[in-house]
């Protein structure tokens, strides 16, 4: 009983939210063999706990044939905007830290003292400059690679359970006192990552 009135509703909800693939529709999706929460949500750019949060679900456990809703998560222009911030910046950098840059827009989304989109965020000036140094030259109008649209979706699937990043820098070349004072949480390749 209790199963078939999750799925019920699990239709309903995937209706209500209407169609058309943008980040307003929910999806229904069935597990197949060899699925983890994780892979079906950089596949879809979900993340694991909405995942979990929409259906319920207890643990990480799901088993071939069980239907899943897949929330709404970022739009496909979203997705592309940050891919592109995240080449701009984190070009020549290790793929985890192209992941750590996707994943700081992702936590400032979430956080409050921040703007509310991704386009915000990227956008944003503070003090009469540009959060992101490629929107203020340019470089952020340049095409994603293929590794930082990974890196975006990696991240997105993993959203909500990394070390709360909300800002990244290159220690050798700051000079703000400011972010020098921030809870440094990891450095990989050239950026030192903080809260």
């Amino acid at each position: 009983m209790f199963k078939r009135l999750a799925w019920i509703l699990a239709i309903a909800f995937a209706l209500a939210a209407g169609s058309g693939g943008n980040a307003d529709a929910a999806a229904i999706y069935t597990v197949k063999k060899g699925d983890t929460l994780y892979t079906i949500g950089k596949a879809h750019g979900v993340s694991v706990l909405s995942i979990k949060k929409a259906n319920r679900l207890p643990s990480d456990t799901i088993y071939p044939g069980q239907r899943l809703v897949l929330p709404p998560s970022l739009t496909a222009e979203e997705m592309d905007l940050l891919a592109r911030l995240v080449h701009a910046e984190a070009k020549g950098e290790p793929y985890a830290g192209k992941v750590a840059v996707a994943t700081v827009v992702l936590n400032r989304l979430d956080h409050p003292d921040f703007p509310k989109t991704v386009k915000g965020i990227i956008y944003a000036k503070t003090g009469g400059h540009y959060a992101f140094t490629p929107v203020a030259n340019g470089t952020i109008n340049e095409p994603a690679d293929e590794s930082s649209k990974r890196a975006v979706k990696e991240a997105i699937a993993f959203r909500g359970m990394g070390q709360g990043s909300l800002y990244f820098y290159n220690p050798k070349t700051s000079t703000s006192k400011w972010i020098f004072s921030r809870t440094a949480t990891i450095t990989i390749g050239n950026h030192r990552f903080a809260k």
